[in-house]
């Protein structure tokens, strides 16, 4: 199994959306589709935050209206937080006739945290491999509050280092991480078992030479 560092899969992703020219919103969609398929039951509630992990999130949440499951999203931001890839994920979902709760207050995250019927799926699509240093803010309060209930993790648990292995601060407990394209390095540190839960590796279409550092320097895009 292919493992990379965080700054590894950075530059993956960076060398197939700008060298090669596939688009981030391809690359999205395939993960939250990849994703979807763990999802164990309804209802489902995914919590998003505003970043890309949050839009994979989003990915999920509208197959999960569209294949009929009660379906409602946390977002841990103000709607006009959320930027780029992620917020056409958002849109497409809302414009679909989805569930959403902004939540900009910790009070409030607590709040519907707390409310949720421990049934179905929860899906944790906060925090994704490109996140410095440990959960903040409403993440942070997101973590502290969550269901104990089926959870699966979009790409890592949120609070989980990708690098150590290693929480920073408090960590979510995932029964299922779905990471995509490549196991991330921390993963292989028998600590991060206890967070990750069961883990699978999705395929996303990003083609295996944009993620071998030895040669990214000279591997033209034809070899690819």
């Amino acid at each position: 199994m292919k493992v990379l560092s965080t700054q590894e899969m950075r530059e993956a992703d960076r060398r197939c959306i700008e060298e090669l020219g596939m688009p981030g919103c391809v690359l999205m969609n395939n993960a939250g589709t990849a994703a979807f398929k763990y999802v164990k039951d309804g209802p489902v509630v995914v919590v998003c935050g505003k970043g890309n992990n949050g839009g994979d999130g989003f990915v999920i949440a509208r197959l999960a209206l569209l294949a009929g499951l009660p379906t409602r999203v946390l977002l841990l931001a103000s709607p006009e937080d959320v930027q780029g890839d992620a917020a056409v994920f958002m849109n497409l979902y809302l414009n679909l006739g989805g569930e959403m709760e902004s939540l900009t207050e910790i009070d409030a995250v607590k709040a519907s945290l707390q409310a949720i019927e421990p049934v179905g799926t929860i899906v944790d699509a906060m925090l994704g491999t490109g996140t410095k240093g440990g959960a903040q803010g409403l993440v942070l309060a997101a973590i502290r509050h969550w269901p104990e209930m089926y959870t699966l993790a979009v790409d890592l648990p949120s609070g989980l280092d990708a690098d150590s292995g290693i929480p920073i601060g408090v960590c979510i407990r995932a029964d299922m991480t779905v990471t995509f394209a490549f196991a991330k390095q921390g993963f292989l540190n028998p600590a991060a078992q206890a967070y990750l839960g069961t883990l699978v590796v999705e395929d996303i279409g990003l083609p295996e030479c944009c993620a071998i550092p030895e040669v990214l320097e000279r591997l033209s895009i034809e070899e690819c």
